[in-house]
């Protein structure tokens, strides 16, 4: 059997009658029903095809009457016939889904799959000038062909629409191989097959231009010039249409007996769109289009664009213009009521700055739709600040300093980010936040000069400098505009593009006067034309112009529409509700409580019952999502369920109905309890093994626990607010919610005034910790007065605390004493839960590598990780090993150094954050330049730098540029080393953040360099701005830099017995001595050369026993 694979596996033959293998052998499938279920499940290979989709497939207009068992049955007769390939490849081959069923198998067991593939191939081999691939590959994807697709589905809208989809895929691929023929010079092979094709598609232009072509190329020229003439003749007949200026201009050619094939062969046509997800009313994994090239390395990496899903029609004007705007202005505005597609315009524009180098920093995309009504500036902040890559920081081992300097205030973080870069930001949606939106870009515009932004609003920011673009709806023809130019019409092309998507074979030409009708009573709204055209599916387009008359006199500005702003939105939204039946109704009103998705377990739960069976609510979801009220996508992780998820405009009209239907507060109720239960049974995986799922679940969740809160809040119910926020303290720590967290706990609290002690217990800590991380509070009353607060909870209380309670405990406490374990972390050892044991154990090994006691704080940190690891717990593993990796590269052992920094770098990147491991990175860089390894060191250092232009920070710039200039430095690049220094030193300065603590690392390098070049008036400006610097911290490994290098400073001005004490106040602050470091090894070889061995060990000796107090006269 020709399709059919020969190996073990079992392979499936569509591409012609149906084929099934196994092991080489073939496989008998009786039953013309069983035939077109398993060919459905086969040309969607891996890939759930809806039940609605099946059945209409296998039985078209005549279902049975219970459909859902005959399904069922008729699935359990396939799983039978292929049993013999299912227990040999480890389970059932068909399965099913919360949608309906797929197929178990790779895209390679499908011959429709491979052709797909190697149709692809050889049009990749055209696009590169490869046209011997492209023939060998093409022809053997068509000899995959062995016949009629599909014959054994029943005649409906699923057997045209995917027979349609084959053929047309088979077509391409013909043309494709007869571009690769002309390439080579087979016209006679061309002419063979040609004549055919194009009798079979006349219309189709780019067969009629090969014909031209392969006539004469093969001396035929007059032929060919006669096929130029059928081609006119036939557009002019049945489109009233001449052909495209291309196919003129080979005619041309032709004509003037210019045409060289070598020379002026036509371009390719340009790609369609990139597909989007696979729908199951497609073969899965059938390239049905021209794939797009791939997209630029650079331009994806800098920026946030969604993929093209569909073609982009009838702007080509307003992109020209928006794009002219922006390169004349850094504020654009695009002004248009909802649906006449300024996202898409946004988008559009924006496109060719994010493929070009006129933005270094790329195109953001910052949708607001998420952010509630009224929010301040602080959250419209947090918003653009996480579209642009800026996060706060995790509590980091040894960065306490460095973390101390981070802003609290969204907007001042996210203006002291921008600062320097030169980036476009898009600001979508900003109607419902116009005033804090407002405040936000006036602030960006003033303070980052080269940031530009697009915003797009339903009504204008009214700040200075802003330039208004009005984006009006879709040009749609005049009564009495020829039939020529009404098909031209944008509106009418977009309604046809969208229509052709869902009914194969629509031609506008076949019902133009209906469509121009229908387009004018939408008013050319992008939206409601996507959405009407969508209805094809299942009605006549004179069907669809009759139910719009009612619905479009409420679009023209009828009274019946509640909130005028959304009166087209309304109008679409509400057509498409009155075609659901009433439990259809029922079901997507209670669905709005949902604000980010659901599971099926979840919409069961919160929406079954009264009324509404939960058995039933798969089916309904099926058809809303069948009917585009509903979308479904896979969720990521391992999870690999379902997530059921209404678009806003839609869900905002169902909850408006919920209301409506009386039930509103119950449903609201219902969703809070469901959220705040779920959160609850899985916050203890986020200390565990499971801690990647769990948080993965809980950012899938997000959305719906914000609105749970809020709703708890408001319905007075505190109860409910304390459990979720209490539940989700966790999550927002290691997620780096901070602002969140703190606004959110504040609101439980005030909500739960009066519910007993240990209710409050865990928000207090909540609230307590995230200020302390807002604020930095590393010492000090405040710090203090934020401990008892927690810790007078938990005497009220008179039980152990939640783990989260004993970690802000704790690490408040060290905030209020660095020096010494406070009786809290103490207490934490003897605790009944392992991880808080684990936790309390890398304190005390934090605190002692902190504070001198480094053995035994390296002891305690490795029995910390050995717990973590046992746990699962990869946040605390990669705080240990980050911890270890800095002691162990400054002992000189740098091979383990490095293998610590990576595996802290992996578990880190599994949080999806990349740019929380740019310190980890810039440690394992001076590793392995500390091990010879200068190239490699030199790429870490280059690939940490390129995240960080991503996740642009200030704090971390200055660490990279210090480090990379340190590395120049060495290599003897001294003005690469500077510019590196000087420009770290420069950020330092205009940056909003307070990056003292990076002023003294930085002016010793600078100061180093300078001595190097000779300057030591330089260098005793450098090291005295380095020392001040250093000595307002506490921490001794920031002191222990500058010390170096007054020891270096020491040791060029004749002063050997000074350098020798101060490198020994250095190992004290530091708490071991150093053995690497780029000026320490230096100094330190120098010095002891200059002494001698024993004079050397006297003065180091005798630093060591200097004090913090006493080092004043040290380091004159």
């Amino acid at each position: 059997m020709e399709g059919l694979g020969s190996d073990a596996e079992t392979s499936f033959a569509v591409l012609g009658p149906l084929q099934v293998g196994h092991g080489g052998k073939p496989v008998q499938i009786g039953g013309r029903r069983l035939r077109a279920l398993l060919s459905l499940l086969a040309g969607s290979a891996g890939k759930t095809v809806s039940s609605s989709v099946l059945v209409d497939g296998v039985w078209g207009e005549s279902p049975p009457a219970n459909v859902t068992n005959a399904l069922q049955a008729l699935v359990s007769r396939a799983r039978a016939a292929l049993a013999p390939g299912a227990s040999r490849e480890g389970g059932a081959l068909v399965a099913g889904d919360a949608t309906g069923y797929r197929l178990a198998v790779s895209p390679g067991q499908v011959d429709a799959h491979r052709f797909a593939a190697l149709a692809d191939t050889g049009r990749r081999a055209l696009a590169g000038g490869d046209a011997h691939l492209a023939w060998t590959s093409l022809g053997e994807a068509l000899a995959l062909w062995r016949g009629p697709v599909f014959t054994d589905l029943a005649d409906g809208d699923t057997a045209s629409l995917w027979t349609a989809r084959l053929e047309a895929a088979r077509l391409a691929a013909l043309e494709d191989r007869f571009e690769a023929a002309l390439r080579l010079g087979r016209f006679a092979q061309a002419t063979a097959g040609l004549p055919a094709l194009v009798a079979a598609h006349p219309l189709r232009e780019r067969l009629r231009a090969q014909l031209m072509r392969a006539l004469y190329g093969e001396g035929r020229h007059v032929e060919a010039l006669a096929a130029y003439e059928d081609a006119r003749e036939t557009f002019a007949d049945r489109l009233g249409a001449d052909p495209s200026p291309d196919l003129a201009a080979v005619h041309l050619a032709m004509l003037k007996g210019e045409w060289r094939e070598e020379r002026g062969a036509p371009p390719e046509p340009p790609p369609d769109p990139a597909p989007g997800p696979v729908s199951d009313a497609a073969p899965g994994g059938v390239a049905m289009r021209h794939a797009p090239a791939p997209p630029d390395a650079e331009r994806t990496r800098r920026s946030t664009l969604p993929a093209r899903l569909t073609s982009f029609v009838g702007r080509e004007t307003d992109v020209a213009a928006v794009g002219d705007l922006l390169a004349a202005n850094r504020l654009v505005t695009l002004l248009g009521p909802g649906g006449a597609g300024k996202t898409r315009l946004a988008v559009e524009s924006a496109e060719p700055l994010a493929g070009h180098g006129r933005l270094p920093g790329g195109v953001r995309l910052v949708e607001l739709a998420g952010v509630a009504a009224g929010a301040d500036a602080r959250e419209v902040a947090e918003a653009v600040s996480a579209a642009v890559g800026v996060r706060p920081g995790h509590f980091q081992p040894g960065l306490a300093a460095v973390e101390a300097q981070r802003p609290h205030d969204p907007l001042e973080r996210l203006l002291g980010a921008l600062t320097g870069r030169h980036l476009l930001i898009i600001l979508d949606n900003c109607e419902h936040v116009i005033e804090s939106a407002a405040l936000v870009v006036d602030q960006v515009l003033a303070e980052c000069p080269e940031v530009r932004v697009l915003v797009t609003s339903r009504e204008p920011l009214n700040i200075t400098g802003e330039t208004l673009w009005a984006v009006s709806p879709l040009h749609v023809p005049s009564p009495g505009e020829p039939a020529r130019s009404s098909a031209e019409a944008p509106a009418v092309r977009l309604f046809a593009d969208r229509a052709a998507a869902v009914r194969s074979g629509f031609s506008v030409a076949d019902h133009l006067d209906v469509v121009v009708r229908i387009c004018r009573e939408l008013d050319g709204m992008p939206l409601a034309i996507e959405l009407a055209a969508a209805r094809l599916r299942s009605m006549s387009p004179q069907d669809l112009a009759d139910r719009l008359d009612d619905r479009f006199r409420v679009l023209t500005g009828g009274s019946r529409t509640a909130l005028p702003r959304h009166k087209t939105l309304r109008a679409v939204v509400e057509w498409s509700w009155d075609l659901l039946d009433e439990r259809e109704r029922m079901l997507a009103r209670r669905f709005g409580v949902f604000a980010g998705g659901a599971r099926l377990a979840a919409a069961e739960r919160v929406c079954g019952g009264e009324g509404l069976d939960p058995a039933d609510v798969l089916d309904l979801l099926g058809r809303l999502v069948d009917k585009s009220l509903v979308t479904v996508t896979v969720e990521g992780g391992r999870s690999g369920e379902a997530r059921y998820t209404m678009l806003e405009t839609i869900r905002a009209y169902a909850l408006e109905r919920l209301s409506e239907s009386g039930e509103r507060e119950r449903m609201r109720l219902a969703h809070a309890e469901h959220v705040t239960r779920f959160v609850e049974e899985i916050e203890p995986g986020l200390r565990d093994r499971r801690q990647l799922d769990v948080l993965a679940a809980m950012s899938a969740e997000h959305d719906n626990a914000s609105a749970a809160i809020r709703w708890a809040v408001d319905a007075g119910r505190g109860d409910i607010a304390l459990r979720l926020v209490g539940a989700l303290g966790w999550y927002w720590w290691l997620t780096g919610h901070r602002n969140e967290a703190v606004a959110r706990s504040r609101e439980a609290l005030r909500a739960g005034e009066g519910a007993p002690p240990h209710a409050r217990l865990v928000v207090r800590a909540v609230h307590n910790l995230n200020v302390y991380e807002q604020l930095q509070l590393v010492s000090g009353t405040e710090a203090a007065a934020l401990l008892r607060d927690i810790q007078e909870s938990a005497v009220a209380v008179g039980r152990e605390s939640h783990p989260f309670a004993a970690m802000a405990t704790s690490v408040i406490a060290l905030a209020a004493d660095e020096h010494t374990e406070p009786d809290c972390v103490a207490a934490l050892r003897t605790h009944s839960d392992p991880w808080v044991r684990t936790w309390a154990r890398m304190l005390r090994g934090f605190l002692g590598i902190g504070n001198g006691r480094v053995a035994e704080g390296e002891r305690e940190t490795e029995l910390a990780l050995a717990g973590f690891e046992a746990l699962g717990d990869r946040w605390g593993a990669a705080s240990c090993l980050a911890a270890l990796a800095e002691t162990n590269y400054l002992r000189g052992r740098v091979g383990e150094s490095a293998d610590q920094s990576r595996a802290a770098i992996a578990m880190t990147e599994e949080f999806g954050a990349p740019e929380h491991t740019l310190h980890l990175r810039g440690r394992l860089a001076a590793s392995l330049w500390t091990a010879g390894e200068r190239e490699a060191a030199e790429a870490e250092l280059a690939r940490a730098v390129q995240i960080m232009t991503e996740a642009w920070d200030p704090l971390t710039a200055v660490i990279l540029l210090v480090l990379r200039g340190d590395f120049a430095r060495e290599r003897g690049r001294y003005a690469e080393a500077r510019r590196d220094y000087t420009e770290a030193l420069a950020l330092i300065g205009r940056s909003r953040q307070a990056l003292d603590t990076m002023r003294a690392p930085a002016c010793t390098s600078l100061a180093m360099l300078a001595l190097q070049e000779g300057d030591l008036e330089e260098a005793r400006l450098l090291m005295a701005d380095a020392l001040e610097s250093a000595m307002l911290r506490a921490e001794g490994p920031v002191v222990s830099v500058a010390a170096v290098g007054c020891a270096s400073l020491a040791f060029a001005d004749g002063e050997p017995e000074r350098a020798a004490m101060l490198l020994g106040w250095a190992a004290r602050m530091r708490g071991f001595e150093e053995v690497v470091g780029f000026d320490h090894v230096r100094v330190t070889e120098a010095v002891r050369a200059a002494l001698g061995t024993e004079e050397f060990s006297r003065c180091h000796e005798r630093g060591r026993r200097v004090s913090r107090e006493g080092a004043a006269a040290l380091v004159r």
